[in-house]
């Protein structure tokens, strides 16, 4: 009795902090509230240590000194952006601070491959500071080719930062790449550290990641795009390879943005001061196109990525192309692309065929006949895992980045994008983007009604618990 009473009052306290909470979608609320009701001590525990998004009070507060102690982000050239896309720049500004800019050029690479040699390049050819960050770093074939390019701009005298997510990278940090490259004199940092998993939940969520993928050199050229430092055969999951990226080379302004970025999680996690190379940017030549970084992440506002696409997919007028490896949209997103479809615009959402996580794969296909209905046109992708993350519209305007249309990346991941307005690079990407299509199978509605109910339960299941899972 004493029991069963102990556990009741610690699923109401479970529950009224769940409608406490601040900023949670009413969605997740109703979900955990029928997983803590349904399985008791099962959903209180996956509550304490998975319903809430905090990196803890001290990793807060360490962020929030490091972006005070760092000069303001570049703020110039002015770009020239036609007056319906401004409010587009309005919205990603609102969120991480960084404005649009001008005088950016950019270069798509053509594969995975191609990308990692380029970066290596950049590296060889760095004359004082190399930054990188990313989530998976594996020490593979392309993982070790940028572990010897920054070897050898240490040696030379070249400042090189290697910011690594603790558990996206954890093989290459348990491997005797990590130790060399430390040896070589390159400085390292772990973000988001897990330590001993047992205490890990009294500090913050365990699963909360820096999912960001940023190389800045010179603080002229940056990268941004889905691509980890790993082959595309993707080791760790070689069974849905190859992985398909894209990744994209900027000189300009729009580094200093990204090198802002780098600085404020490095400051944070390393503790290393290096505002000062934001104190005097170097000077580029004129022209090029406007582009703006956006961040997002669990300290950052609440659902900063859903505003963004949302945005970007209710100022389109003709086209809409969507590219995602994992599309688990909040209803929002899900009714604004439906919405464009509705209204005429040509919208194409492209997702693999076979996804690396049975949870995304099965509640993505809920949201497939509203999309179908919508006149939305579906397309799976079978080469591999597609993970390319790109938005084209009206082929003027590009989203490039790390965040995916899923609720990890609204909620749980620090992601990193660029924004971008010209119509000669998306038109570039504009052709990827149909290079995907052209692989791809096309989804259809009378398909869809064919399911049989046992599979159509399956998929709604999932997506309702998809707030929990």
């Amino acid at each position: 009795m004493l029991l069963a009473l102990s556990i009741f009052v610690t699923q109401v306290a479970t529950i009224i902090r769940v409608l406490l909470r601040p900023h949670r979608d009413p969605a997740s609320r109703i979900s955990w509230i029928a997983v803590i009701l349904a399985v008791p001590v099962v959903g209180v525990l996956g509550y304490i240590l998975l319903g809430e998004t905090s990196i803890g009070r001290r990793r807060i507060a360490r962020l929030r000194r490091a972006k005070e102690a760092l000069p303001p982000p570049a703020a110039t050239p002015s770009p020239e952006i036609p007056a319906r896309h401004v409010p587009l720049f309005r919205v990603g500004q609102s969120i991480s601070g960084y404005p649009p800019i001008g005088g950016n050029t950019a270069r798509l690479l053509p594969d995975s491959n191609a990308a990692i040699a380029a970066v290596v390049e950049d590296i060889d050819a760095a004359t004082d500071h190399v930054h990188l960050l990313f989530y998976i770093w594996l020490p593979d074939n392309n993982g070790v080719r940028v572990v010897e390019a920054l070897r050898r701009a240490a040696g030379r005298g070249v400042a090189c930062r290697a910011m690594v997510d603790d558990i996206g990278s954890r093989s290459l940090v348990r491997s005797p790449h990590w130790e060399a490259m430390a040896g070589a004199g390159v400085r390292l940092s772990r973000a988001l550290r897990v330590g001993f998993p047992l205490l890990r939940p009294l500090n913050g969520r365990i699963d909360l990641r820096d999912h960001r993928k940023i190389v800045v050199i010179d603080n002229r050229i940056t990268w941004c795009g889905s691509q980890n430092c790993a082959d595309p055969e993707f080791l760790v999951k070689a069974r849905f390879a190859p992985w398909v990226d894209t990744l994209m080379r900027f000189e300009g302004p729009v580094a200093l943005q990204n090198q802002h970025l780098f600085a404020s999680d490095w400051m944070a996690w390393r503790g290393e001061d290096i505002g000062e190379l934001l104190r005097d940017p170097p000077e580029f030549p004129a022209g090029g196109f406007a582009a703006q970084v956006i961040a997002s992440g669990p300290t950052i506002r609440n659902s900063a990525m859903p505003e963004i696409f949302q945005t970007l997919i209710y100022g389109a007028r003709r086209e809409l192309v969507v590219t995602t490896p994992y599309y688990v949209p909040n209803g929002a997103l899900q009714a604004a692309l439906c919405a464009a479809g509705y209204r005429g615009v040509a919208v194409t959402l492209v997702v693999p065929e076979r996804n690396d996580n049975w949870a995304v794969a099965a509640a993505s296909r809920s949201y497939y006949a509203d999309l179908l209905d919508a006149g939305v046109r579906l397309l799976e992708y079978p080469d591999g895992l597609l993970h390319a993350k790109t938005l084209t519209m009206d082929g003027e305007v590009t989203l490039i980045g790390s965040a995916n249309m899923d609720r990890r990346s609204f909620d749980l991941n620090y992601e990193n994008n660029v924004l971008l307005h010209d119509a000669a690079m998306t038109a570039e990407v504009r052709a990827r983007q149909e290079s995907y299509i052209a692989a791809s199978r096309l989804v259809t509605r009378a398909e869809v009604a064919t399911w049989p109910a046992w599979r159509r339960l399956w998929h709604n299941t999932v997506a309702v618990l998809s707030p929990v899972l």
